[in-house]
């Protein structure tokens, strides 16, 4: 259960993360980048480290119960599987959508 609602706070968080992107004004030219606010690169790392601990977490998990360790259930095993493949799945798009973008820019006329 404690699997679900870890999956659901890191989609809370990724909407809020969207939202807060979303809702902040583009910066004049003229005016200096917002001090203590994120930058893309800084968002960008913490998601991508945020799937490499699920991804982790999943990975000790099954070799708990791989090992036998009590207290350790299938159920828990394939959901924090899935929630690292999900994970896994979405940074992929995501990278996907950014090497696009980068080409279209690129090929832009000048």
């Amino acid at each position: 259960m404690s699997q679900g609602i870890e999956f659901n706070r890191l989609m809370l968080e990724m909407r809020s993360m969207q939202t807060e992107a979303m809702a902040r004004a583009k910066p004049a030219a003229s005016e200096p980048a917002a001090v203590g606010a994120p930058s893309f690169a800084d968002m960008l790392g913490q998601a991508v480290g945020k799937v490499n601990e699920t991804q982790q977490a999943s990975s000790q998990l099954s070799n708990a119960f791989e090992m036998g360790k009590s207290g350790v259930d299938i159920t828990d095993v394939m959901i924090a599987s899935q929630k690292a493949s999900v994970s896994f799945q979405a940074m992929t798009q995501v990278r996907n959508k950014l090497v696009q973008a980068y080409q279209d820019i690129m090929q832009m006329p000048v």
